[in-house]
């Protein structure tokens, strides 16, 4: 499979995910918007993972290359391949899909559980046999569920967190990607954010409570098995 992957920032990457394409031997080719912004056609991939970051989805006077990305989505999206939003990406493709991205009431920064909503499509996808999990959270903003989207997870603090479309298209607000590595990382580049908040944890509360990425990583393998297994669900 080949899988194109567009990165926003150098300290929110692809985490466990880099681990699965490495052991089922697929292809992996980047878009890394911080060096380049080469984008390829639309058929020169089949999976499309698109990383989080710290600049916002209506920051296109800011990031000029934030438009042709946005096109490059709509494209892939057209023509039904398969495309996993994390965090910043997700926010990417509700807006692609004609859905406002805005500023939550709250910013959600550290370990928060997540909830299953009542769509069996859920329970196929994140949950299995849970009814809740508790996932990393790094995010400011929230969007609007894109219409004819199955709504998939909740949190206490942002009602809308998981999204599918189509039943090829993720979105997911949080990230079950990340590693021991990644997490320090991103606290190292936006420590600036780790202030007082009813959902922002401190440094030492977030890295306490690093034994939740076994947890995690496994469903976002899961996910990742199932998706390409079934080219969707």
């Amino acid at each position: 499979m080949n899988i194109h992957c567009f990165q926003h920032v150098h300290f929110e990457d692809l985490g466990c995910i880099n681990n699965w394409i490495e052991m089922n031997g697929h292809t992996l080719k980047y878009t890394k918007f911080y060096e380049n912004i080469k984008i390829p056609d639309v058929d020169d991939f089949d999976l499309l993972i698109i990383l989080g970051g710290p600049m916002s989805a209506n920051d296109e006077k800011k990031f000029d290359w934030l438009k042709s990305e946005k096109e490059a989505i709509k494209e892939a999206i057209k023509n039904d391949k398969l495309i996993i939003g994390i965090c910043l990406g997700s926010q990417l493709i509700a807006n692609v899909l004609g859905e406002e991205v805005y500023r939550n009431s709250e910013k959600e920064i550290g370990w928060f559980d997540l909830y299953m909503t009542d769509q069996q499509e859920s329970k196929n996808i994140l949950f299995k046999n849970e009814n809740k999990l508790k996932v990393f959270h790094w995010h400011g903003e929230t969007y609007k569920l894109p219409k004819n989207s199955v709504h998939l997870a909740y949190s206490e603090c942002c009602e809308n967190q998981a999204f599918l479309y189509k039943n090829k298209v993720l979105g997911l607000q949080f990230h079950l990607e990340v590693t021991k590595k990644s997490i320090v990382t991103m606290i190292e580049n936006g420590r600036n954010e780790l202030n007082k908040g009813k959902y922002i944890q401190s440094e030492n509360e977030i890295l306490s409570q690093t034994n939740n990425i076994e947890s995690n990583n496994k469903i976002m393998i899961q996910i990742l098995d199932d998706l390409t297994k079934n080219n969707g669900w």
